[in-house]
C-alpha cells in the first residue's frame, strides 16, 4: 500500500459534527424574513457547497429575489458568528486520529467551503495548536470544491505532492474534489451524507470509523 505525507481532511461532516450549529442559524435567518425554516435532516443536503449555496438551497424558489437572498445570507454570517460554537464538536476518536497521525509525522492540512474566517474560528476552539499544519477555508482568489485549486496551493504550502497525500471527506462534493485534483480518497461515513452517496459518486474506500485512517496512510511507515 502506498506511503502518505500528508492527509487533506474536509471540516464540516468529517472532522466536526457543526450540522446543528448551522441548521439553527440558517433557520434563525430565514425566519428574521418569514421564510420557511427546515428540520435539522434536511440540512445534511443544504451544506457543503458554501455558505452562498447554503443559502440558496434553504430558500428553495424565494432565492431568485437577489436582494432577499443578500439579506438573509448577511443574518447568517451574523448569526453563525455567534452561534457556531453552541452545538459543534470534533466526531468521536478525531483527536485521537490526529495525536496519532502527527506523531508517525504525517502533515494534516484542513480544506473547507465555509468560509476561511469561520473554518479558522472553530478549529481554534476545538483543536489543539500542534494538531493541524494549515487550515484553510474559502478564499477568494480560489473556486470551491470540488475544483481543485485551492487543494493544490494547500498542499503547495504542506510542502507534500499530491501524490503522496490522502484526501478525507463525507460528501459527493469531496468525492469529486479528489478525482479533480487526482489524489487519493477516503471516504468517511459517520458524517452528513453516509456512505450510500460516497459509494455512489465513486468513492473506492469508506471508513466507519476514525482509526482506520491511520491504518491506510501508515500502513507503510
Amino acid at each position: 500500500m502506498k506511503k502518505y505525507n500528508a492527509c487533506v481532511f474536509d471540516l464540516d461532516g468529517t472532522l466536526i459534527d457543526s450540522l446543528g450549529d448551522l441548521a439553527e442559524s440558517c433557520n434563525d435567518a430565514l425566519s428574521l424574513y418569514e421564510l420557511p425554516t427546515h428540520s435539522v435532516s434536511e440540512y445534511r443536503y443544504f451544506v457543503g457547497s458554501g455558505i452562498q449555496n447554503l443559502i440558496k438551497r434553504s430558500m428553495g424558489e424565494k432565492s431568485s429575489d437577489e436582494k432577499l437572498r443578500i439579506s438573509v445570507s448577511r443574518a447568517f454570517n451574523m448569526i453563525y458568528a455567534e452561534k457556531c460554537l453552541e452545538l459543534t464538536k470534533p466526531y468521536k476518536g478525531i483527536s485521537q486520529l490526529l495525536s496519532k497521525l502527527k506523531a508517525n509525522g504525517i502533515k494534516i492540512g484542513v480544506l473547507s467551503n465555509k468560509s476561511d474566517e469561520f473554518a479558522k474560528k472553530i478549529v481554534d476552539a476545538l483543536f489543539e495548536d500542534d494538531e493541524l499544519d494549515v487550515v484553510w477555508g474559502k478564499k477568494d482568489s480560489f473556486p470551491i470544491k470540488p475544483e481543485p485549486q485551492a487543494l493544490y496551493a494547500l498542499l503547495n504550502e504542506l510542502g507534500c505532492k499530491k501524490e503522496n497525500c490522502l484526501y478525507i471527506g463525507d460528501s459527493d462534493i469531496d468525492v469529486i474534489t479528489a478525482k479533480n485534483a487526482d489524489i487519493d480518497f477516503c471516504g468517511v461515513e459517520w458524517g452528513f451524507r453516509g456512505a450510500e452517496e460516497l459509494h455512489s459518486a465513486g468513492a473506492d474506500t469508506i471508513v466507519k470509523k476514525p482509526i482506520e485512517i491511520l491504518d491506510l496512510v501508515c500502513a507503510n511507515k
